[in-house]
């Protein structure tokens, strides 16, 4: 999960790395309140997950709190890159000196996590390793042993920092080590960190990835879920243990066992739909290796409750979860629905119990579930039935 700016803030300020004062607003009243608050001038910022909001005209500076309130207006409702902004974060103004970058992620291709340094911050990160590698120190970190003081001083010099604010990056770079571990994220990053006019090193913008699958012991993290672009029936899947993603402009609902299988799906269910106008699949939907038939139940609700959703691709590979289980679980959730249920279903089963799973289906000879031998057919007839 992405944090807004003024989430990663408080994260920051949390665990003591040095902030400005800042607060969220929602309406131009709140955007002057706490600009009032604040006092002086103050940066008015677009809290939308992308970059490049200041090219596009979403962070300005107010010279007061009524100043605030203007900015505000012109910024909620901006659509940056597709997002529409909501929420602003006013922050206090800071005299820059210098900006410098400083970041933990974890390194997936290295097993490892790494922290990345440089004296050119304030800028894309990845012009800064393109154009001038040598200003980007990379530095592997051990999960079992962390940073310590020494090494952070030691990446500290790597990333040749002036002399006269290494101690305190150092100290920024502990307390940011301190986040990354105790928030169960894979990205703290800062951009840019700052040295003011009177020394002080500063982080002045911050972004925040949380591993979602350290949500068991971090219940505090809910709060900071971004309802207004939730999508809720990838919610409803969540809380049911589904693995599902809603995709955009699709109109064949896809349910399959093992992620493998299921990319397939989506890319013949996409082949398929060029025959009928570009019907195109609707969504990522896995049901695991193992999935019984409440899961499939559930699985198949979810779907059908997609109203961009004109009919569903129910494919399956025996193994671990039998043909038998998944055509029970298809029984299932049309009993459940009943007249809820108005799609068309397309079925192919093969492996592990498949004579026994067809002939479920076949003996509940419902009205919207049909058969197909083949992966090619029955993509073929879902889309067919969703041009429909």
């Amino acid at each position: 999960m992405d944090l807004f700016e003024y989430q990663a803030r408080d994260l920051f300020e949390k665990h003591g790395v040095p902030v400005l004062a800042g607060a969220v607003a929602t309406t131009p009243a709140e955007a002057e309140s706490a600009a009032a608050k604040i006092g002086g001038k103050v940066v008015v910022k677009a809290q939308v997950k992308v970059g490049g909001r200041g090219k596009a005209g979403g962070v300005k500076l107010a010279e007061d709190a009524a100043d605030a309130r203007l900015k505000a207006d012109a910024i909620l409702g901006m659509d940056i890159k597709g997002h529409i902004v909501h929420k602003v974060m006013i922050a206090g103004a800071a005299p820059i000196a210098e900006e410098y970058y400083l970041a933990i992620l974890l390194d997936r291709s290295n097993r490892t996590f790494l922290v990345m340094a440089s004296v050119a911050g304030g800028m894309d990160i990845e012009e800064v390793a393109h154009k001038t590698p040598e200003k980007l120190a990379k530095v592997p970190v051990s999960s079992v042993d962390g940073i310590s003081l020494a090494q952070a001083k030691e990446i500290v010099a790597k990333g040749a920092f002036p002399a006269d604010i290494a101690d305190q990056v150092a100290d920024v770079l502990l307390k940011l080590w301190e986040t990354f571990q105790s928030e169960d994220a894979t990205l703290v990053e800062v951009n840019p960190l700052v040295k003011t006019s009177d020394g002080r090193i500063i982080a002045l913008d911050g972004k925040v990835t949380l591993d979602d699958n350290a949500d068991f012991r971090q219940p505090d993290h809910a709060e900071l879920v971004d309802l207004d672009s939730t999508n809720a029936l990838e919610e409803a899947a969540k809380a049911k243990g589904l693995n599902y993603v809603k995709l955009d402009n699709g109109k064949v609902g896809i349910i399959g066992n093992g992620a493998g299988l299921v990319m397939s799906t989506l890319d013949v269910v996409a082949y398929a739909g060029e025959k009928f106008g570009g019907v195109r699949p609707a969504n990522f939907l896995d049901i695991g290796g193992g999935a019984s038939a409440e899961v499939m139940a559930n699985g198949l609700s979810i779907i059908l409750g997609d109203p961009d959703v004109k009919s569903v691709f129910v494919n399956v590979f025996g193994g671990i979860t039998a043909c038998d289980a998944v055509a029970n679980g298809i029984v299932q959730a049309l009993e459940l629905l009943g007249p809820k249920a108005t799609k068309s279903i397309v079925v192919r089963l093969d492996g592990n119990n498949v004579i026994e799973g067809r002939a479920i289906l076949n003996k509940a000879n419902h009205p919207l579930v049909e058969q197909a031998e083949t992966m090619d057919g029955a993509a073929s007839r879902a889309a067919e039935l969703a041009a429909k």
